[in-house]
């Protein structure tokens, strides 16, 4: 039935009202899949090669910046990076701030109860720091008892070394440049950390009257990998699905020898 005259400025009015509401929708679903594609990543300001702040750009670099980048182009996401420190990844995550973790994060049965991890990334251990002039041998952590030592805050090496009962003082840094820095000005004896990161350190002349000890057993070697919310199985799968590839194509192991890892 043809419309009347009278009803032809009804439907013109109702056209009016129904194509901001359409063009809203399509807008609103436009947003979504944009946001969908952008995978929000945490990294840490200063747990150099893997993540840091370039004070020159300003920016989050490192290994495993390169790595999530990496990860990222093979899912089809645009990644971004947001730094945090370390002990605050994990709460970031769990809120939703952040999709992954992108850090040197050891692969732990604690972290485990909070997070999903991916498959493993890259072997770690714990590294003893002194100064050249130290005078003692350090074969392991017994060597040190009764020193003031310290530990970077947030690691799995404070609780570890405050269980074994044998140390006076064990001082928490935010960073392990903070706690080198105290090893040189002779504030405590030893620092454990991270020994790829102090190696790092070590390498670059940052710190030149500091020594890893060089016969040092490692006591708590584990894996670093990637961080998912539990909930979020879609991400995990997808994740070490593109993680698997990278390893198999070599882009992992280049990444990982550009920064001298």
């Amino acid at each position: 039935m043809k419309p009347t005259s009278d009803s032809q400025p009804l439907l013109h009015f109702k056209k009016a009202m129904l194509l901001p509401a359409i063009l809203g929708a399509a807008l609103s679903l436009g947003a979504t899949a944009n946001a969908q594609e952008v995978l929000k990543a945490g990294g840490t300001p200063s747990g150099i090669p893997f993540t840091f702040l370039d004070v020159q750009t300003n920016e989050i670099t490192g290994a495993m910046v390169d790595l999530v980048n990496a990860l990222g182009e093979d899912m089809g996401y645009e990644v971004t990076v947001q730094e945090s420190q370390f002990n605050a990844l994990i709460p970031s995550l769990t809120a939703g701030h952040i999709d992954i973790i992108s850090a040197a994060m050891l692969k732990t049965e604690e972290r485990a109860k909070q997070v999903a991890f991916s498959d493993d990334v890259y072997p770690y251990g714990e590294g003893v720091v002194t100064r050249q002039d130290y005078d003692g041998k350090i074969n392991t952590l017994e060597d040190l008892s009764g020193e003031v030592i310290g530990a970077q805050v947030g690691t799995t090496y404070v609780e570890q070394l405050n269980n074994m009962g044998i140390f006076p003082e064990i001082r928490n840094y935010d960073s392990l440049a903070d706690m080198m820095r105290d090893i040189s000005l002779g504030r405590i004896v030893a620092g454990v950390g991270d020994a790829p990161i102090m190696s790092y350190h070590l390498s670059q002349d940052r710190f030149p009257e500091l020594q890893l000890a060089d016969n040092y057993e490692q006591q708590m070697v584990g894996h670093i990998g990637f961080a998912v919310d539990q909930e979020n199985t879609e991400l995990l799968k997808q994740v070490n699905t593109s993680l698997a590839q990278l390893k198999e194509n070599g882009t992992l192991d280049a990444i990982f020898e550009e920064w001298g890892l």
